[in-house]
């Protein structure tokens, strides 16, 4: 999942180019080298487990997902006006059938419900699926795809806090050396987004 979720924003990096017409440029380029910089020394690919054929799933599996962020992007520059929250709520339909139908086929141990389990599976359910979807989809159509995508980078930043919070797994050096490099490259995002704004702004007036 890991090798999935980070390699994802590399490859619309990459199609957004040819696809969208969307290319790096100025510090666009330093933060995503800073990016990827960051998510080398918290990944530690060298220590990598599995086997050859579960990471080359798990990166086809990251190409897909990154067509589709371009065919998103590409339904958002043709139908502006779309509604994003019946576009979450169908997507969020229409993708758990085959779980459900996969539930109800796989055998498995009957669950037990606890409070615990009970707030997990409304928190995957609302906040991680259905919540954090609309607003990715609201982050595409108002930005471009690549520096969209970026912003995933931050949850190896998150895993990382979450585990030395709940699991008292005290990151190591190379971690947070990542971490600050991917906040530095989110920054660099952040700081061209706002010159480019000041410099629409003058431009509008004098219109």
């Amino acid at each position: 999942m890991a090798v999935l979720t980070y390699t994802m924003p590399f490859w619309v990096m990459l199609l957004a180019w040819p696809l969208l017409g969307e290319k790096l440029r100025g510090l666009q380029w330093l933060a995503a080298l800073a990016s990827v910089a960051g998510l080398l020394c918290i990944v530690e690919p060298w220590h990598m487990h599995g086997s050859l054929l579960s990471n080359i799933l798990a990166v086809v599996a990251g190409m897909c997902w990154a067509l589709a962020v371009i065919l998103a992007k590409q339904l958002h520059q043709q139908a502006p006006q779309m509604d994003l929250l019946s576009f979450t709520a169908w997507q969020m339909l229409i993708g758990s059938l085959p779980v459900v139908a996969l539930a109800l086929t796989v055998p498995a141990e009957p669950i037990q419900w606890t409070g615990y389990l009970v707030g997990a599976t409304l928190y995957n359910v609302i906040a991680c699926n259905a919540l954090a979807w609309l607003l990715w989809l609201y982050a595409l159509q108002h930005l471009p795809a690549g520096v969209a995508s970026m912003v995933s980078l931050l949850t190896p930043v998150v895993g990382v806090l979450a585990a030395w919070l709940q699991l008292h797994e005290i990151p190591t050096a190379l971690e947070m050396a990542g971490m600050l490099l991917i906040g530095a490259a989110l920054t660099m995002l952040a700081l061209r987004g706002m010159q480019r704004h000041e410099a629409i702004e003058p431009a509008m007036a004098q219109e």
